[in-house]
């Protein structure tokens, strides 16, 4: 497989397709899901144009996974979840629908059912108040 330059993630990166941005830096940006699995699930990408994490290089990498954690921890104190999955899926038969490498940060509760794909798009006021709220904690964590 090739990288499809009209993914949904290369259109958001070029600004052609919207996003609640919770975070942006040279090398990776972090936004809200817009079909998310619980309240405050956050994804991360690369600028680099990688389908998947066997076709990025070990530097974006790096950065995108440390950013990664960065956006747990705010997600963690914004949300305060019971836990936080992480998953990052490559290939359709793992799961992966979007050809762009990406890491989701989800907050699970106890009890709630834990659907790996959303159905629904969310309220994108509800996405931007989630963003903001993120993103107060995340100013703090280096």
């Amino acid at each position: 497989m090739s990288y499809d330059d009209d993914n949904i993630f290369a259109k958001i990166l070029r600004g052609e397709a919207p996003a609640h941005v919770v975070d942006e830096d040279d090398v990776s940006l972090t936004f809200m899901d817009l079909m998310p699995q619980s309240e405050g699930h956050t994804l991360i990408i690369p600028k680099e144009s990688a389908e998947d994490i066997l076709h990025v290089s070990t530097e974006a990498l790096g950065h995108v996974i440390r950013q990664t954690q960065r956006v747990a921890k705010a997600v963690d104190q914004a949300f305060h979840p019971d836990g936080v999955m992480i998953a990052q899926l490559n290939r359709a038969p793992a799961g992966q629908t979007v050809f762009h490498l990406h890491f989701h940060v989800i907050p699970r509760w106890s009890g709630e059912a834990m659907p790996f794909m959303a159905r629904e798009m969310a309220d994108p006021k509800n996405l931007k108040e989630n963003a903001e709220k993120i993103r107060r904690y995340l100013i703090n964590i280096v």
